[in-house]
């Protein structure tokens, strides 16, 4: 049997203690680190893991040579600097969602890890809920037939972010499901946004994206709504996806609807259309329900014991960071498009 992959963990706040629960789990990992700023949250979780070393500094824990790999959970304003530095040590690399918090700092840490022959993985947690993935499935089979839009709502109440505002928060998740499921690049970005607690931090946000025909792509994100929703809609030429991820057992409905245009006549009379409606049976996949953090974790480790690209790689957070970073400029500009590369 092959070693153990060794792993240190840094940030041991909100998520951090769900990746390390995860990587004590899998046999083909060592939990040997855990670190974090704050001295009494570090004694916290260190009492659950004794067999771990202990750190604030994390420089202390890259320079451990016996270390593989490190899985950052810390603020974002913080990814490019400790990604930056394991990679520099020669450390495979997990990195909380979002990314980075611009391009060049993504690219650049693309860049390190394929010079240093390193796995670089982006954390996009919904992509590995088996709900995601049943419905890549489903669109792969071509079961909802061409692609029409993409429509996702996720808002709440709260939690007010001081660092962050409300795209970049919470719209990782649904621009990273977009990716994986759609699989196509937009040519722009259109978006709006409200400040109403800070100036500064959009608390609500309006984002659009613009492909290359009548594909379209929208999302709506909320701090302040009275309800808690998250939903998404993915409509095809033959079927139509809801997917509700609040829904306890049935996160993903396949709806045999859809509408049928008919022309009567010529050319010449061809205002004359017709539009028939179709509506079919309802269908209710059976899903994985194994936690999705397990399936990143194991990923994470799969990929370095490979010597592959994870799923979910550097690139696939580029690809998110470029869509946040041009909704900010877009929002800043007052709803006026942004063009990608």
């Amino acid at each position: 049997m092959s070693r153990r992959i060794t792993v240190g963990v840094i940030g041991c706040g909100y998520w951090g203690p769900n990746l390390i629960r995860n990587f004590v789990e899998n046999e083909a990992a060592e939990l040997s680190w855990i670190c974090d700023r704050d001295a009494r949250r570090l004694e916290m979780v260190g009492r659950r893991y004794p067999f771990a070393r202990r750190t604030r500094d994390y420089g202390e824990l890259l320079a451990d040579a016996r270390l593989d790999a490190v899985a950052i959970a810390t603020p974002v304003a913080t990814h490019y600097e400790f990604a930056r530095a394991a990679l520099r040590a020669g450390k495979h690399v997990l990195v909380e969602k979002p990314f980075t918090t611009s391009v060049r700092e993504a690219e650049d840490l693309i860049g390190l890890a394929e010079r240093g022959g390193l796995v670089l993985m982006v954390d996009h947690t919904f992509v590995y809920t088996g709900a995601v993935r049943k419905i890549k499935e489903i669109v792969e089979r071509g079961e909802l037939g061409e692609l029409l839009y993409f429509d996702s709502v996720r808002i709440n109440l709260g939690i007010f972010q001081t660092d962050v505002n409300v795209v970049w928060d919470l719209a990782p998740h649904d621009l990273s499901i977009m990716d994986y499921v759609v699989g196509r690049d937009p040519l722009a970005v259109v978006a709006n946004g409200s400040c109403h607690i800070e100036q500064g931090i959009e608390n609500i946000a309006y984002v659009m994206l613009r492909f290359d025909d009548s594909f379209i792509a929208h999302f709506h994100f909320n701090w302040l709504s009275p309800v808690k929703i998250r939903r998404t809609l993915i409509a095809g030429s033959r079927r139509m996806i809801v997917y509700d991820d609040i829904e306890p057992t049935e996160k993903v409905r396949v709806y045999d609807k859809g509408v049928t245009r008919e022309v009567n006549g010529d050319k010449e009379t061809a205002y004359q259309t017709l539009v028939s409606y179709r509506t079919g049976d309802v269908w209710v996949p059976k899903l994985d329900s194994t936690e999705a953090l397990k399936h990143v974790c194991a990923e994470f480790l799969s990929a370095i014991g490979e010597k592959r690209r994870p799923l979910t790689d550097g690139e696939a957070g580029l690809r998110v960071v470029r869509l946040l970073e041009a909704a900010q400029t877009s929002i800043a500009s007052g709803g006026q498009p942004v063009r990608l590369r």
